[in-house]
């Protein structure tokens, strides 16, 4: 179940504009994520700074548990920025799932996001669809990034 849906994510990701050099990791045999470089300015705008990024994305299916999990992560290597949506047993004080952006390897802001009782190939299509968003909302002060809020 988790290849098939990792495979239907990849196909998604080829179709999908500023996804470029789409493939599994670590291989296509035993796929374990799907990874995407980013065209920023096709994916998000040409206002967004960053030009290089990658899209990380990972569901599994732990025992016990009556949903997915699922980290869906945008990575900027030069930033050292990452901004995920994480739906797993970390941060249980948020709820099933949340939003969390890193800089410099270190969780600046979290907060709960809502979850999505739906098949894991639409949660993906939500979430894609919020990355941009979610993207517009980081703030940069002095050199280091915050998101305010969260609305979703």
């Amino acid at each position: 179940m988790q290849r098939t849906l990792l495979r239907d994510i990849h196909d998604r990701l080829m179709n999908q504009a500023g996804c470029e050099n789409v493939r599994y990791h670590p291989s296509r045999r035993r796929p374990r994520y799907v990874i995407a470089d980013i065209d920023t300015t096709v994916f998000v705008g040409n206002s967004y700074e960053a030009k290089n990024a990658r899209l990380e994305v990972r569901f599994w299916y732990p025992a016990g548990v009556g949903y997915e999990y699922y980290r869906i992560n945008w990575i900027e290597p030069e930033r050292n920025l990452m901004l995920g949506l994480h739906q797993d047993a970390d941060h249980q004080d948020l709820g099933p799932c949340h939003i969390q952006l890193n800089y410099e390897d270190t969780p600046v802001d979290r907060y709960a996001a809502t979850f999505l009782d739906v098949h894991p190939l639409s949660v993906f299509d939500d979430r894609l669809q919020q990355l941009p968003t979610a993207l517009g909302s980081i703030r940069w002060e002095d050199g280091t990034p915050s998101l305010p809020t969260w609305p979703v």
